[in-house]
Formats: structure tokens, sequence, C-alpha cells
């Protein structure tokens, strides 16, 4: 930090156009950064700011200020250093234990709602439920269902349980540590909805990328093919699915033939949908059960 820095005195106004002026080298959109960032500091909303640019700012709160900037110019996403992150209807704790929410995932929750609300209530299970965007919004969205949430990793079991008390949903959602449906197959349950949002990144393109030097690596690499993860749970799926349920797979824009194909070989005869995400890119596999399929037989 330079020497005199930080000054005993700067405005609101000043303080977001250095920080703006910084950011500009790493952020799309470095004006709203800053806001937020600075929102952060001083405990409140972006709208204060703008109707407050005279207001001055303590030495402590500059300093403070200045170190989440330094933090974001080293490439540390927005979300872990402000602790939130907007999905759907609601804002979620995220910390480097779990994958940041994408706006793409929230087309797999819009169909996971839109089946729901054509059916009795019943279980819906989240696999690999990281933050718990999907399982928490589902849950406080469809008061009647049975929710599960699983995943391997403690540390993203502790973030999903903490914002599903932050939502008032505790209550209502089991969270089970384990590697995948194996949880489910040992308790076991019979789920009329299976959301996924699994890691689908090939290895190699994984190490390759500036995502993986923050977010989590076991929720980014889907292994060679970057289907393993899929491979597995589609092999099990008969297992836990219900014969009229439904299950949903987030995937890779060109993943979606070869997981068709995995779909087909797990669970004959079911309805087989890709869904495109706000880009237009095949993003979401809807694989609907019939009471007329049947099921690949176990050998």
């Amino acid at each position: 930090m330079a020497s005199g820095w930080p000054p005993r005195s700067m405005r609101i106004s000043g303080a977001l156009q250095r920080a703006r002026e910084r950011l500009a080298a790493v952020a799309d959109s470095p004006g709203a950064e800053a806001q937020t960032l600075l929102a952060a500091v001083l405990g409140v909303d972006r709208v204060y700011l703008l109707t407050h640019p005279e207001r001055s700012l303590t030495p402590t709160q500059i300093a403070a200020f200045e170190t989440l900037v330094t933090r974001r110019m080293g490439g540390e996403p927005l979300p872990y250093i402000t602790g939130s992150r907007a999905f759907f209807d609601r804002d979620f704790f995220v910390n480097p234990a779990v994958l940041i929410p994408r706006p793409e995932t929230e087309l797999l929750l819009e169909a996971a709602l839109e089946y729901a609300s054509e059916r009795a209530p019943a279980i819906a299970v989240d696999i690999g439920t990281g933050s718990g965007a999907l399982a928490v919004t589902f849950a406080a969205l469809h008061l009647d269902w049975q929710v599960y949430a699983v995943d391997v990793s403690p540390a993203a079991l502790a973030v999903a349980q903490h914002n599903a008390e932050r939502c008032g949903v505790a209550e209502r959602i089991k969270f089970v540590e384990g590697d995948l449906l194996a949880p489910l197959l040992d308790a076991p349950v019979r789920a009329d909805l299976i959301m996924a949002n699994l890691p689908y990144i090939p290895s190699a393109i994984t190490a390759a990328l500036d995502v993986s030097r923050h977010e989590p690596t076991l929720a980014l690499d889907g292994g060679a093919d970057g289907l393993a993860l899929i491979r597995r749970l589609l092999d099990r799926a008969p297992d836990v699915l219900a014969l009229d349920g439904l299950l949903l797979l987030e995937m890779q824009y060109d993943q979606g033939a070869a997981l068709t194909a995995l779909a087909e070989s797990a669970l004959p005869g079911a309805q087989i949908d890709i869904l495109r995400d706000y880009a237009g890119h095949e993003r979401i596999v809807r694989i609907g059960q019939t009471k007329r399929a049947t099921q690949a037989p176990r050998l």
C-alpha cells in the first residue's frame, strides 16, 4: 500500500472513482463491483452510496475497502469476498468450499418447479447440493415437499445448512453426507424428482481455467470426458427414481448427445429433452420416467 495511504478522509464518490479505475483491469462492470464492495464495508445497500456521494469515510473504512478491492484485483471472485450470491429469488451465503451458483442453473430450478407444481407433494433430491441453492429455493417454494440435499463434502453441507437456516427451511431439508445416490440407496429413498448440478468440465480443461484458482476443483472436475460423475449417477438412477419421476441434469454445452445416449441406456423408454440456457446453449437434460418405461437389468 502506498505511503500515506489510507488518507485521513475520503468521500464515497472519490473512493468509488478510485476503485472503479483499478477494477477496470479485472471486472466487466467495475463501477457496479466497486459499489458492491463499498456497500459491504459500510453495511448499506448500493442505493445509499448513490444518494450519499458526499459522505466522508473514516481511515478504517477506507483501509477495509482498499483490502477488498485488492483481493478482487488478485482475481478472487466477488461473491467470495462479500460472502453473498444472488440466485433466483434470494441471496445465498457462499465461501470457497462451494461453487458459486450460476444463472444457468436457474433453468434447472425452473424445470423442477414446473414439474412439482403439477404433482401432489412428494420427495425431491438435490445431488451435489453445494451451497444448497437448488434444495433451499425448491423447499422454500414448495413447502409440502420433502427435500434431501446430498453432498460428499462436509464443508459444503455446512454452507447449505447455513443457507437453509437463513431461509427458514432447515427443518424441512434432510442434509446427507455421501457419494451421489449412495446414501439414498442405503435408506432407501424413492425420489419423484432428482436435481443434479454435478461437475461436468473435463479434467484437462478444468486445470486451465482461471475459475479453478479459487472455486473448489471437487465441484468442477468431471473426469476425463467431463461425464464421470454423471455416468455413475445415471447408472444407479433406476434404483432411486420413481417410475413416473423426473431427473434433471446440468451439462456442458457440447455434451447433449453423449448424455442422451447415457440416459437412454440407463432408463430405457424415458422421455429425454434438452433445454437451452439464456445464451441459446444446450444446458439441461430433462429425463422423464414413465410408468411404461423399463429399467435396465442389473447384472
